[in-house]
């Protein structure tokens, strides 16, 4: 059986797709299949294709989006019918890998509704199908979906003609020319969707996605906006997450990396601390500004800092186990001031001069966002060159962090590939990926950490039978689900959980934004 089938409507375009997949080594079988233009024509084509393990359809297509160019490339999320037959749709949740694929092989990519039509769209249909929310129209991908009956299915189009330069007319000549130079680019790329398609099994690491601490930061963002109205001004990022801060920004929240860009307006600019803490400093400079301030520190990086003050006020020197640059460090050493060193690893501690503790106690602390196993380590050498040392305490480190840590590990027990959801800026998620990287039973699985199901390559799903899925207590629950379903299109899909706890921790909102 053949392993792809690629169906193209025109002979020039059938020919710019073999003619890139011809350098690819070690593809599968494909086949690339002429069906002849229009929605008749490729229904009769269909019913006469041999078996595949999946089924593809490329080639030209008319922009119905104003944004779009000759040349770029629409990935269909589904496809929709505008055929005599009725108005069907068919899905295709694999598109968000597909489109990431395109977009690192250097091309222009979008995603979006695929609409196929009976004639060639122009004028008022064009602005009509495009009111509907349809990116781009074709005349062939709606009787080829429906011949995919379950199996692996792509719509990959390139733009010929846009709204402001129609198919019949002198302008698309070049479009044309430029779309086949990127119709021999998509082959290869297609070769390597049809290579990652198959049955496999997922399994999710529970717990995952977003803490209290998290939930909590996020909610009081949304209650501010609601509360106070836009524009709710946030020092640093909510919480490590991209997809959480582009959300929130679109609804009116403006992040800034110091209180000195907040406007002074009369009343004081409502203002939130994120999730990860501020040091005195920064409070001080938002009372003296008149800030009204609502303070979304996390309760347990608070805790942190409550210890860290305790330790100063008696005199120790105290070893903060962290990572230079982050929020939640800068924001403890601001506690410390003259008190406080950062150990990142045990070579730091170990350069520590003694002379810094003579006369004093030594005390340690801890990022709460470390690896559990990275952090005791430190934690041991902090103990060896000063002994007597106290701490840290065994809490220190969030228990969601530990609780994902611990799950990941269930999972890549039995998994050959481990992906973990989370933005790169997340200390969380990249502890994760390295615990899960330093897991497994017979030999490490593959770790990545991808930010959404784009970043998805497709070679790690090539004989991927069996992947394990977290995500860091910073990232959505949806970003899983869409990286289930993007999974789910490339063959059958078996999801099952892998539960270490259950967790139950709720924490109180501040005064400011309470009900």
């Amino acid at each position: 059986m053949t392993d792809l089938i690629v169906c193209t409507a025109l002979g020039m375009e059938a020919r710019a797709v073999a003619r890139g997949l011809r350098p690819v080594r070690e593809r599968p079988r494909v086949r690339v299949v002429r069906v002849g233009m229009g929605p008749d024509r490729a229904a009769r084509a269909a019913a006469l294709l041999p078996p595949a393990g999946a089924l593809a359809v490329t080639g030209f297509a008319g922009a119905l989006d104003d944004g779009l160019r000759p040349g770029d490339v629409l990935v269909a999320t589904e496809v929709r019918s505008r055929v005599r037959s009725g108005d069907r749709v068919w899905p295709c949740p694999s598109a968000p890998l597909l489109a990431g694929e395109l977009a690192r092989a250097g091309l222009r990519v979008v995603t979006g509704p695929l609409v196929t039509s009976p004639r060639v769209v122009a004028g008022r249909d064009r602005r009509a199908l495009a009111a509907e929310g349809a990116v781009a129209a074709d005349m062939e991908s709606a009787p080829l979906a429906a011949a995919a009956r379950g199996r692996p299915f792509a719509a990959v189009r390139v733009i010929v003609d846009t709204p402001a330069t129609p198919l019949l007319s002198l302008g698309t000549m070049g479009g044309a020319a430029t779309a086949c130079r990127t119709l021999a680019r998509i082959g290869p790329v297609l070769a390597r969707w049809a290579a990652a398609t198959g049955p496999r099994r997922v399994l999710l690491a529970s717990p995952r996605s977003f803490c209290a601490g998290v939930e909590r930061a996020v909610e009081i963002v949304e209650r501010a906006l609601a509360r106070y109205g836009p524009p709710v001004y946030v020092r640093k990022q909510i919480v490590h997450n991209a997809h959480v801060v582009r959300d929130l920004e679109r609804r009116g929240a403006v992040f800034v990396d110091e209180l000195a860009e907040v406007p002074d307006v009369p009343g004081g600019a409502v203002t939130v601390f994120s999730a990860h803490g501020v040091s005195p400093e920064v409070r001080e400079e938002a009372g003296r500004r008149g800030l009204r301030v609502v303070d979304a520190t996390c309760p347990l990086v608070a805790k942190v800092h409550a210890e860290a003050r305790r330790f100063a006020a008696r005199g120790d020197l105290v070893v903060l186990i962290g990572h230079a640059g982050h929020e939640e460090v800068e924001g403890v050493l601001g506690e410390l001031p003259g008190a406080g060193v950062l150990a990142e690893d045990e070579a730091a501690v170990e350069a520590l001069p003694a002379s810094l503790a003579e006369g004093r106690g030594v005390a340690c602390l801890t990022q709460t966002t470390l690896a559990a196993d990275e952090a005791g380590e430190v934690a041991a050498a902090v103990r060896r060159r000063f002994p007597g040392a106290e701490g840290p305490r065994g809490d220190d480190i969030c228990y969601a962090t530990t609780n994902r840590q611990r799950a990941v590990r269930a999972v890549a027990a039995e998994a050959g590939l481990v992906l973990v959801v989370g933005s790169a800026n997340s200390s969380n998620a990249r502890r994760l990926t390295e615990v899960a990287a330093r897991s497994g039973r017979d030999e490490a699985p593959l770790a990545r950490l991808v930010d959404g199901p784009g970043d998805i390559a497709l070679e790690w799903l090539r004989g991927a039978r069996t992947v394990g899925l977290t995500a860091s207590a910073s990232t959505p629950a949806s970003l899983v689900d869409a990286i289930v379903a993007a999974l789910g299109g490339l063959g059958p899909l078996k999801v099952e959980e892998r539960r270490v706890t259950e967790e139950d921790v709720e924490f109180t909102l501040p005064k400011e934004v309470r009900p």
